[in-house]
């Protein structure tokens, strides 16, 4: 868009910052706005003037008006500092990415600045930020601010919470001498300062009563603009303190929401332990939150679950406090929410914070109520484990078949979709059966000490049966075999096309409409209400019969690696029972009927969850059908923007009338945002402090990466780094690298030769598939999507829990992501 359309051309080309509306971002850029509103909440800011966005889209720097500016404020030394509307943004700060010039002096080298201004908007840079934070190129426009020059005696940035651990109770401080470049540019030593409230001694350039002042200012800050602060500011001769700057601090995590409960509380990410690392929507949050606080409240759990940035978390204080429960977290973690949150536990266990309260503990009345129950379930399953699979499948093909039965008004479908979700009968026809297949997995490392191994024990539930992910898998593989007379058209259409070809019939049927008849309600991220399934969508489904269609070995086919995976569990189950009757006899007949259980009840353990995905299909369908007649009536762009609406807003719109359209556009947003972030904390403080930047660093290795192993075996090959399975490419043998894998994922994972992943619980979906594939996974790598470039040589080595790296090749097909500029920004005005 042309911004000389939307700008009034009759705005002077110059106004003094004193004049300058805050909210003229458009005109002024962020920079300039900001200083405004510090001028305007009383702060001291030296004086001086702005070049507007409206100048630069003139094409000439507005001679005559700035020497008028610049006589005014005395003619003297200048900051001459690039202000771009896309600058000082709530997500984006673009610090250091555009120019600033200090001690500029003269007109013409005010000139001269103010041009190179304007020109850094397009530098290489500036151009990568902007694509890194999703902001458009053409949006963008340049404005120049020019300042009264500050002769520092000491200066440098305060930011309001701790950037490195996310802590909202410190603030930090990095200072030096002078004008501060060593500070912000990173070219020599700087001081230190983390600021808790508590004296500091004398050191440094900075007395005990400047960094007060300096704590007492953000603390001002934060709390009149409404967020933690990146403040740059400078000590003049005289002692006084000027205000060069401030600007939210784009990096942090959202804290924890306030919960009117004493002391620190832990909480930890529920997403990655179903393979999701992406927001939730709003509608799926709501959704998401009945639904597990009725799962947990079934086995008598009470967990708080809040929303911390879009995700799924569990405040887990209450647990650690409990002189009982708190002893058996740390092998909870470990098995059902990964290394890192048990890395996290196992450390606050010593923390005096979170010590034992002696008789804290609470009668659960709802586990003893439900004990009876599951002792029954379980013991019939075990007795009968094919009966057991015969309820579990049969209730889930009636809830597939189930009629659909609408009614025609959103005020008719609203009630339906408020309704928690009704645990009948069915409920527990699957989750005990898949409870109990949970329980003696998990029992073999017990039963088998001494005996097995853990690799062997993760070979016998390999090329585990009964799963329906990986039944949905193999069923997508034998598509790809029926799709081969298409494979070009496949092959050299792109996903998007052909899933729009499909949707409108256009293609021939070899079989994908039946698949989607059965697993459409599926995708990534599939627990949330709010994501298109691979029905509406199925992009995601063609990107993966390309790779299929790509495997030209029939021995490498995913159907003959998971029955030679099935074989290797058989023949490892024999020869466990044979090693634990010879050295044990009654602990042997015990082993091998828990070893068999394990073959045919464990991989009922995708089951709740398939099963689980019926509900949300119908709440998806009703809740568009909503956003359909809310369309229609002009109150939403687009019927999907209903999932940015949590229920109780939905029924003020439904009912009351309410216009949602400011907040779905505010939402939309904050959730884009959200997408592109690459890395979730696993556990926070209700301060907001990341948990894991307090553990011990580990021991640094140029080429070997260490996480946790996940599934046996080696393997060696390309990489292929994946941020999105939407149009993923992966050639068969590569190893798989991805931030995270949920079921949406694993198609991907039957052309793969390996998986490595950033989060993950050994006992997770991803995982669990990769097993059952026969390929070694290593999860719970922090940056490896950073550190691994696809196309790089990787070894993966599921037992030692280590990926090792090849020295690096150049390679033009390797992954180029450039992912966040790091660059260092000028000290301006000081």
């Amino acid at each position: 868009m042309d911004m000389l359309g939307v700008l009034d051309v009759r705005e002077p080309p110059v106004i003094e910052l004193s004049s300058i509306d805050p909210e003229q971002v458009e005109l002024v850029g962020g920079k300039a706005a900001g200083l405004a509103a510090l001028t305007r909440l009383g702060e001291r800011v030296p004086d001086g003037f702005c070049v507007t966005t409206g100048a630069l889209s003139r094409g000439e720097v507005p001679r005559a008006a700035v020497l008028a500016a610049y006589e005014r404020l005395g003619a003297g030394p200048v900051a001459v500092r690039s202000s771009a509307t896309a600058e000082d943004l709530p997500d984006a700060s673009f610090a250091g990415q555009q120019d600033t010039y200090l001690a500029v002096e003269g007109a013409d080298a005010v000139f001269t600045a103010i041009r190179a201004c304007w020109d850094s908007l397009h530098t290489e840079r500036a151009s990568a930020y902007r694509e890194a934070a999703g902001i458009a190129h053409d949006t963008v426009r340049m404005a120049v601010v020019v300042q009264r020059m500050v002769d520092p005696e000491a200066a440098g940035v305060l930011f309001t919470a701790n950037p490195l651990t996310g802590s909202r109770s410190e603030s930090v401080v990095d200072a030096a001498p002078g004008l501060g470049t060593a500070v912000v540019d990173g070219a020599g030593a700087a001081d230190h300062y983390v600021l808790d409230g508590t004296a500091h001694d004398e050191r440094g350039c900075l007395t005990s009563a400047r960094l007060k002042e300096l704590r007492e200012v953000g603390e001002r800050l934060q709390s009149r603009l409404g967020a933690p602060q990146d403040i740059e500011w400078a000590y003049d001769h005289d002692g006084t303190l000027w205000l060069l700057q401030s600007r939210p601090i784009t990096t942090l995590f959202p804290a924890p929401p306030a919960s009117g409960l004493p002391g620190p509380r832990l909480y930890v990410e529920f997403g990655h332990v179903q393979g999701m690392l992406q927001p939730v929507t709003p509608a799926g949050m709501s959704t998401l939150k009945e639904m597990l606080a009725g799962m947990l409240a079934s086995f008598g759990a009470r967990v708080d679950i809040v929303d911390i940035g879009g995700r799924l978390y569990g405040d887990l204080t209450d647990a650690m406090r409990d002189p009982v429960t708190r002893r058996r977290l740390v092998k909870l973690m470990a098995v059902d929410f990964g290394p890192r949150a048990q890395a996290v536990v196992e450390h606050l266990l010593n923390d005096p914070r979170f010590a034992p309260i002696p008789g804290s503990r609470r009668r659960n009345t709802a586990a003893l109520a439900t004990a009876p129950k599951a002792v029954a379930g379980i013991l019939r399953a075990l007795a009968r484990p094919a009966a057991a699979r015969a309820r579990v499948f049969g209730t889930i093909e009636s809830l597939r078949q189930q009629p659909v039965a609408d009614p025609s008004s959103a005020a008719e479908l609203l009630p339906l979709v408020e309704q928690a979700e009704r645990r009948d009968a069915g409920h527990d026809a699957v989750t005990w059966p898949v409870v109990t297949g949970i329980l003696v997995a998990a029992s073999l490392p017990a039963l088998l000490k001494d005996i097995a191994s853990e690799d062997e024990i993760r070979t016998v539930l390999a090329g585990m049966p009964h799963n329906v992910t990986i039944e949905m898998d193999l069923a997508l593989w034998k598509v790809a075999r029926n799709a081969g007379p298409h494979r070009d058209l496949l092959l050299g259409t792109p996903p998007d096309e052909l899933a729009a070809a499909h949707l409108a019939g256009e293609l021939p049927d070899f079989g994908l409409t039946g698949f989607l008849d059965i697993y459409g309600n599926r995708c990534a991220a599939e627990v949330d209400v709010g994501v298109p399934r691979w029905s509406e969508e199925p992009a995601p489904v063609f990107a993966a019969l390309a790779n299929y269609l790509r495997v030209t070995d029939p021995d490498q086919g995913p159907d003959r690696r998971f029955e030679r995976a099935a074989a290797r569990a058989e023949a490892m189950l024999a020869e466990l029972v044979r090693r634990a009757r010879r050295e044990r006899p009654v602990r042997g007949r015990l082993a091998g009927f828990f070893l068999r259980r394990a073959r045919e009840l464990a991989g009922l353990r995708e089951a709740g969850k398939f099963a689980g995905l019926y509900a949300l299909r119908d709440r998806r369908r009703r809740l568009l059908l909503i956003g359909a007649e809310l369309r229609a009536k002009g109150l939403l762009e687009h019927a999907d923007d209903i999932r940015f609406l949590t229920l109780p807003e939905l029924r003020a719109v439904v009912v009351g009338g309410d216009d949602p359209r400011g907040t779905v556009a505010e939402r939309r947003s904050h959730y884009a945002k959200e997408l592109r972030r690459r890395t979730v904390p696993v556990a926070l403080l209700s301060d907001g402090t990341d948990m894991e930047t307090l553990l011990p660093a580990r021991a640094p290795d140029g080429r070997t990466l260490t996480g946790t192993g996940a599934a046996a075996g080696r393997a060696r090959g390309r990489a292929r780094v994946v941020r999105d399975p939407a149009d993923a490419y992966v050639e068969p043998g590569e190893i798989l690298v991805a931030p995270t894998s949920d079921p949406g994922w694993t198609p991907l994972f039957l052309t793969a030769g390996g998986l490595v992943t950033e989060t993950g619980a050994v006992m997770a979906h991803g995982p669990t598939v990769a097993r059952e594939y026969g390929i070694p996974a290593v999860i719970s790598v922090p940056g490896a999507t950073e550190l691994i470039r696809t196309g790089q040589l990787i070894t993966v080595d599921g037992a030692a829990g280590t990926v090792t790296l090849d020295a690096p090749e150049s390679d033009p097909d390797r992954d180029a992501d450039a992912g966040d500029v790091s660059a260092s920004r000028p000290l301006a005005g000081a």
